[in-house]
């Protein structure tokens, strides 16, 4: 089948070929000063009308020539602003069908008068800017989260909620991968969200929501796609920026980070480090029911856990690109991560009779050591073979990830009366580690009329290694506990290809798809003298299709209507194949399922855009087989797994808007409105649940004087009924104020959850012969001060090659 659909490729690619290019939209132009001579690296801005935002940016080079391609049809007008000189700005562009490229006529700029300041040239950039398959979201326009780390920035962004244990819904829908820099992160789960608080927000340019990602990217993630694009400067000679904070509640943690960017004609390199240490509590209460054969109460089971950590974690992020020739660039980058931690949970279990009295009591001391090295390395390639954007990409990436745990379970066991009856030890050791290697490459070539062909192939080779040793310890007497130990072995091979066909006719913007991708697993679980040897093997091919349309009404695109529809799948974290069992106290347990299957779905959305301000979107998602956290509760003994959940149906009606009623005030408001349904054969029977729920968030930003800005975010959540789980009503409000002291050096300080809001309690259905419940406090109200430095020019440019061929299996890493 592979060798086939290769084939196919092969002759479109040919076919292709064959036809002549065209040029894009595009907007070109040449800068003097007064004498004719070239003006070199001034900084070329073009503004979008009637919102004056910024599309796009570029510098002019040796000659003074500049080109802003990649364009759409609509109304722009060029900013051009150099060191020493007046600020320069043309009259009206428009770019149409009939006249897609415009050559500005010969621009001249004149000297600033001796002794005066520069003028400062500004332009306000949109929060939120739509397009076609994606929603950017500027980062440097969300004062709020200026201060803090990625994961911070992402619960900011319109449609994303992010809960206590860092797990990220889009619209709602768990599965969603993480990109940095069109490469993956292959994290998800812990320490996903470990590494995104190591990324500072100020480290951020740009973040990308994609719902229905085009064919190019990989199929996985059936929430959609989340791509983090990182500040690189493209200004001749070295420059970059540090910024540190420092947060305070009734914990105390710092977050800091340094930017290095260095290019002159041939070379450009950077570096991203940041570095986070600190302290985070989580104060847990679980509370049970126990039910007789009638549903009616026979016990109680209630429990309180504090849990205290304390984290050290550094992130680098580096590169460098080496021009070969003006049109060929190779490249290589490096992640790297590295975390160590200390968790001390304090426990206490109270069982109780039906009339509430004591009947025992479990006091726990459970601790929890760990550290982990992460190392990525990417190789690339790219030919650009004209402006147009015909162009070839190459990748070849090879990721490492170790992790080590040492676990404590000190438990003591005490009678009504509060005497000692029990008293044992377990303890645990669990290395993991994981190699993934992936090679990939892309094509692009723009044809006649428009149109542009895309296409590419990946292969990717994944082998994991889980070991758990566990021993008990009672009356000082140790044995191995063959029941939680054990040693999983899993092998994983991803073949892909795609064709990709975009096209833009005037008023009418179009592009489809088709990716189909061939997937091999081989799970071995080794046994030990008490539990026997077991595997399995699986192979499936799928195809995912991948339309979208959009129509302007009028020349100034103040209406748009905007439809699109995508397949994906959801392939299980490699962690959650693992069949351990690995204990969180005496009485609950996170068990692996090696028979998840991988989820399908199916997405289309309808979408209008109003004046690029109002943006209202209508979706409609169903997936098949959703992985989902599942409770069986037996024994009295708590299990926690992933399983695959039926069926699961999303409807989304939701609304973006950005304005601005004057020049110091910018308001910002996304809100949607959802029904979820999940539908499945389950542990005691049917699991049918359902509901509606309401999101909104929103941020308000003044600028009250020169150098000041203001900014008060908030979101709620309304309950929602997600499967087994009914999650109630969260929301917080957060403040913000910076002042910029210089234009190199900035204060900011802030203070989150003003009204300590932001506490997780729900309900968990459908157990057999039991109701629970539970309450999640976190350390979320605290105090922001953060301290930024800039230095060099600060205007970004990011034509660089920022993807990796291993784009999928990076999210599928768990902690």
């Amino acid at each position: 089948m592979l060798k086939k659909l290769l084939v196919i490729l092969t002759i479109c690619c040919c076919f292709a070929i064959t036809y002549a290019s065209a040029e894009n939209y595009s907007i070109s132009g040449k800068v003097q000063d007064s004498a004719g001579h070239p003006v070199d690296m001034a900084i070329v801005v073009l503004h979008m009308l009637p919102d004056s935002a910024v599309v796009k940016g570029t510098y002019t080079d040796s000659v003074g020539n500049f080109i802003l391609d990649q364009l759409s049809n609509g109304r722009y007008y060029v900013s051009i602003s150099a060191q020493g000189y007046r600020p320069w700005q043309n009259e009206l562009i428009t770019l149409s069908n009939e006249s897609p490229n415009k050559k500005v006529p010969l621009i001249k700029l004149s000297l600033l008068p001796t002794g005066l300041k520069e003028v400062e040239v500004t332009a306000r950039k949109s929060l939120v800017v739509q397009k076609a398959d994606r929603t950017v979201v500027n980062v440097d326009a969300m004062l709020s989260a200026a201060s803090s780390s990625a994961l911070d920035a992402l619960e900011r962004c319109p449609g994303v909620q992010v809960n206590q244990d860092g797990d990220i819904r889009l619209r709602g829908k768990q599965g969603v991968t993480v990109f940095v820099n069109d490469k993956p992160t292959y994290l998800s789960g812990t320490e996903l969200a470990n590494y995104l608080k190591t990324l500072p927000a100020s480290a951020i340019d740009q973040i990308e929501l994609m719902t229905n990602p085009p064919a190019n990217y990989d199929a996985a993630g059936n929430g959609g796609i989340i791509n983090i694009k990182i500040k690189r400067k493209g200004v001749k000679g070295f420059n970059g920026g540090i910024n540190a904070s420092l947060n305070q509640g009734h914990l105390t943690r710092y977050n800091n980070n340094l930017n290095l960017n260095y290019r002159n004609n041939k070379v450009s390199a950077f570096l991203n480090a940041g570095f986070n240490t600190g302290e985070n509590y989580t104060d847990l209460d679980l509370n049970r029911t126990y039910l007789d054969g009638g549903n009616n109460p026979m016990s109680y089971f209630n429990q309180k856990s504090y849990f205290w950590r304390h984290n050290d974690g550094g992130s680098i992020n580096a590169g460098a690109d080496y021009s070969l020739t003006d049109k060929t660039i190779i490249g290589v980058t490096m992640n790297g991560m590295a975390a160590k931690w200390k968790s001390i949970n304090d426990n206490n279990s109270y069982l109780l009779d039906l009339g509430r009295q004591p009947d025992s009591t479990i006091i726990s001391q459970n601790n929890d050591y760990g550290k982990s090295n992460n190392l990525g390395i990417n190789l690339n390639y790219k030919t650009q073979f004209n402006k147009s954007g015909h162009e070839i990409t190459a990748d070849a990436d090879y990721l490492v990830y170790n992790t080590n745990r040492d676990q404590a379970f000190y438990n003591t066991g005490y009678s009504a009366n509060g005497v000692e009856r029990s008293k044992d030890l377990l303890t645990g050791q669990l290395p993991n580690r994981i190699n993934i290697y992936a090679l990939k490459t892309d094509y692009a070539l723009p044809l006649a009329h428009q149109w542009k062909f895309s296409s590419g192939l990946k292969t990717s080779y994944t082998a994991t290694d889980n070991k758990a040793e566990y021993n008990n310890t009672i009356n000082n007497i140790t044995s191995p506990d063959y029941n939680k130990s054990n040693q999983f072995i899993y092998k994983e091979n991803i073949n892909a290809a795609y064709i990709n066909m975009s096209h833009e006719a005037g008023k009418l913007s179009m592009q489809a798809g088709l990716r189909f991708e061939n997937t091999t697993t081989d799970g071995h679980q080794l046994g030990n003298p008490q539990k026997p040897d077991s595997a399995f093997t699986r192979n499936y091919n799928s195809l995912f299709p991948t339309v979208y349309f959009s129509y302007k009404f009028d020349t100034l695109s103040n209406n748009q209507l905007g439809i699109n529809y995508g397949r994906r799948i959801n392939r299980p974290y490699y962690e959650d194949l693992n069949p351990f069992i690995n204990p969180m106290d005496k009485f609950t347990y996170y068990v692996g399922n090696p028979f998840l299957k991988p989820s399908f779905n199916h997405n289309i959305a309808l979408s209008h855009t109003y004046k690029n301000k109002i943006t209202t979107s209508l979706s409609y998602s169903t997936t098949v087989d959703d992985v989902n956290e599942t409770i069986e509760i037996v024994n009295g003994i708590y299990y926690s797994r992933s399983g695959n959940i039926g069926t699961k149906t999303f409807i989304t009606l939701s609304v973006d808007g950005d304005f601005d009623p004057t020049k110091w005030l910018n308001l910002h408001v996304y809100s949607e409105v959802s029904n979820l349904q999940s539908k499945s054969n389950f542990y005691n029977g049917t699991l049918s649940t359902g509901g509606n729920y309401w999101f909104i968030a929103g941020s308000i930003r003044v600028k009250p004087a020169k150098g000041w800005e203001g900014e008060i975010y908030g979101n709620y959540r309304s309950s929602i009924n997600d499967a087994q789980f009914i999650m109630q009503r969260i929301g917080v409000i957060n403040l913000v104020v910076r002042k910029k002291i210089s234009d190199a050096f900035s204060i900011r300080v802030g203070i989150n959850d003003i009204l300590r809001s932001q506490v997780n309690y729900g309900k968990i259905g459908n157990l057999t012969q039991a109701t629970a419940n539970w309450i999640n406090r976190s350390d979320s109200r605290n105090g922001t001060i953060a301290l930024s430095y800039k230095f060099g020019k600060a205007f970004n440019n990011t034509a660089r090659h920022n993807e990796t061929g291993a784009d999928a299996e990076k999210n599928r890493v768990k902690g």
